[in-house]
């Protein structure tokens, strides 16, 4: 039996928003339900932890893998992985389940699509939890063009944008990949200065020059790091980074949208050490959400409902106790 087999729920299917959306759930289905929401490079099954944790408490939780992720579908075109669909995906797991509201809980790509559901479709929304990913302001200008400016056009984010170089290199050496990923902090931080005349965070030559070797950095079992391996293999990494090349395509078609979340209660956990979503980015957040509670988490680096699961647990369990009892 495979770590995902043993680890999770057995896998849901619904067909919504134009595609089927594979989603797992766990504990008793009544109430407001807690959609987890993953990131790049994840999966539903980053949220195991929680899953378990949440289900046993008595909430009723739920962990899709997002469009172009895992066991759901993947859309040809990079437009399909805008904003509008991907939380337009969420409000069809909701129609699907039956529910009227959920509480939306969101780790890096899935912190920016949970910030964005209350702006989007205020009416399906009964709080927000922010996990390493803030709620930040609009930015001025295009983002690709301010983050080509400020890091440089080898930054991952900015290297996305080519049509099928970052899909290739990445899927070259999969298992080589998500353990570069999927590493502790310590081991991390260097990634956040960028050589003499080069570029922030360059995936690229990064993932290159890591010494494939270094187990020690390793947080996940072989078991575990084998669910992400085996997926990606077969998924392939495009449908993922097609939420990238929609940076731009976001911004433009956010403009009339509110800029404060307020009469919403909202939970943010930021991780010490995370070097790509620090804590430092949250730090406006109080003036931009009229109720909102902060946590850092320390010692955790950007996986961190993997890499500190009690202390993520503890902080949504205490959270949700006192929020869904008013």
């Amino acid at each position: 039996m495979s770590a995902l087999e043993s680890q999770m729920p057995p896998v849901k299917r619904a067909q919504v928003n134009g595609i089927e959306l594979a989603y797992y759930e766990a504990g008793p289905r009544g109430g407001v339900p807690i959609v987890l929401c993953h990131g790049f490079p994840e999966l539903a099954y980053s949220w195991r932890h929680q899953l378990k944790a949440l289900g046993e408490a008595g909430h009723w939780v739920i962990a899709p893998d997002q469009r172009g992720y895992g066991l759901s579908s993947r859309p040809e075109a990079v437009v399909e992985y805008d904003m509008e669909h991907l939380t337009g995906d969420l409000v069809g797991l909701l129609n699907h389940l039956g529910v009227e509201k959920a509480i939306f809980c969101g780790h890096d790509w899935g912190g920016f699509v949970v910030w964005q559901m209350p702006l989007m479709h205020p009416s399906r929304v009964a709080g927000v939890i922010g996990l390493n990913t803030p709620f930040m302001p609009r930015a001025p200008l295009d983002p690709i063009a301010l983050m080509r400016i400020r890091f440089g056009p080898e930054m991952y984010i900015v290297w996305f944008q080519t049509p099928g170089e970052a899909d290739a290199v990445l899927s070259a050496d999969v298992e080589k990949t998500m353990r570069f990923f999927m590493r502790k902090p310590t081991r991390q931080i260097t990634a956040a200065s960028p050589p003499d005349g080069g570029s922030t965070f360059a995936l690229r030559d990064l993932l290159q020059q890591w010494d494939a070797s270094d187990i020690g950095s390793q947080f996940l079992t072989p078991e575990e790091l084998a669910v992400f391996v085996e997926t990606f293999k077969q998924t392939g990494f495009s449908g993922a980074i097609n939420w990238y090349r929609n940076f731009s395509r976001n911004w433009e078609r956010s403009e009339a949208l509110p800029t404060r979340l307020d009469h919403l209660p909202c939970l943010m956990i930021t991780a010490e050490l995370d070097a790509v979503l620090s804590p430092a980015m949250a730090e406006g957040m109080p003036g931009m959400i009229g109720d909102l509670e902060m946590h850092m988490v320390a010692g955790s680096g950007h996986w961190t409902q993997q890499e500190r699961p009690e202390e993520v647990n503890r902080l949504m369990l205490d959270w949700l106790h006192r929020r869904l009892a008013q």
